[in-house]
């Protein structure tokens, strides 16, 4: 995904279709001149309908799309004949991807698999033909229903990456590198701050064709819960990981504080993210010999897993894929 075209955040204005109205219609044949009311029902409006494509990693498509209508009902006609309902807008999204109020902030609706469908507006009931209206005392109503008038509402559309293992970390971390070397992602590297500025997907192939998916998000840096950085644009992709990776490099002065600010940053943003699995990788474990590894490893934090690698030889990736599958299952054990 370049740059450009990941939007992960549009707001659209929708509106629902208006039901039809009812009929008022007597029957009218050459032996019967003045029959009974025989009108019919007016169709629905059309829905506003969220649908999960797999096939889809973005909300570009809808980036100039500011305006979404379903169809009208058609109203009803004679012979008790209803309308046809009005036309569907179905909107076809990212899964992983959340409905909001755009006033109120609330959610709406969510889609989380591929063609699961959430009706975020209905669409206006058709009016009653006079034919409901016919009684013993009236049996010539002049009058039907008008059908209901649709919903409209502005919508904000947020999508939250679908991943097993997310990758937390500072700017130059290393986390573009890790994807880059163990999947088939290709996001942009370079020894500067800030070099991915979009969540990258990859696909990791794991023991006997297994495999999870892996987020590259952008870095993070301190106070990106107060919108510092580029950070609180995509902390809301966490939220959507099964397992978070800490990823910190072997030169950094205290790992263990910079492992604290980054756990910081996520429960300044959203406390719950502190009870997702964690593992911690200090990666460019190349620059280290045996004596100065042994010496990291004991300052590092006590209560995850810590794995020492190295993208550029390889070194330790083996044991984090199996670090983090033994994480992954235990998860869905636990659950």
């Amino acid at each position: 995904m370049s740059n450009s075209n990941f939007i992960d955040h549009v707001i659209i204005y929708t509106r629902s279709g208006k039901g039809g109205a009812g009929s008022v219609h007597f029957y009218r044949g050459r032996a019967i001149p003045k029959g009974g009311p025989d009108g019919g029902d007016g169709g629905r409006g059309g829905h506003i309908i969220l649908k999960g494509n797999r096939n889809l990693w973005t909300l570009l498509h809808l980036r100039y799309t500011k305006h979404i209508f379903a169809g009208n009902g058609e109203a009803g006609g004679a012979n008790r004949r209803t309308g046809s309902d009005g036309q569907d807008r179905i909107i076809e999204v990212p899964q992983g991807t959340i409905a909001k109020d755009y006033e109120s902030g609330q959610i709406l609706g969510e889609v989380t698999s591929h063609n699961q469908m959430v009706t975020l507006l209905k669409g206006g009931k058709g009016g009653l033909g006079n034919d409901h209206f016919k009684s013993s005392t009236n049996q010539t109503p002049r009058y039907a229903q008008p059908g209901e008038p649709g919903e409209e509402r502005q919508i904000t559309l947020e999508l939250k990456l679908l991943a097993d293992v997310g990758l937390v970390g500072f700017p130059n971390a290393g986390k573009s590198t890790l994807l880059s070397v163990v999947s088939a992602a290709k996001p942009k590297i370079a020894d500067y701050p800030f070099t991915t500025l979009t969540p990258n997907l990859g696909i990791v192939a794991y023991r006997d064709h297994r495999s999870f998916v892996m987020a590259d998000i952008p870095g993070i840096i301190e106070g990106a819960h107060q919108g510092k950085g580029i950070g609180l644009r995509f902390l809301r992709h966490i939220e959507r990981n099964a397992l978070l990776l800490f990823m910190i490099p072997a030169d950094t002065d205290n790992i263990t504080k910079e492992y604290q600010v980054l756990v910081n940053e996520l429960k300044n943003y959203n406390p719950e993210l502190l009870d997702k699995s964690r593992i911690l990788a200090v990666t460019k474990s190349d620059l280290l010999d045996e004596e100065l590894k042994n010496w990291i490893s004991k300052e590092l934090p006590k209560d995850i897993p810590a794995v020492f690698i190295s993208s550029v030889t390889g070194k330790g990736l083996t044991s984090l894929k199996d670090v983090i599958w033994e994480k992954l299952n235990a998860s869905e054990i636990a659950e």
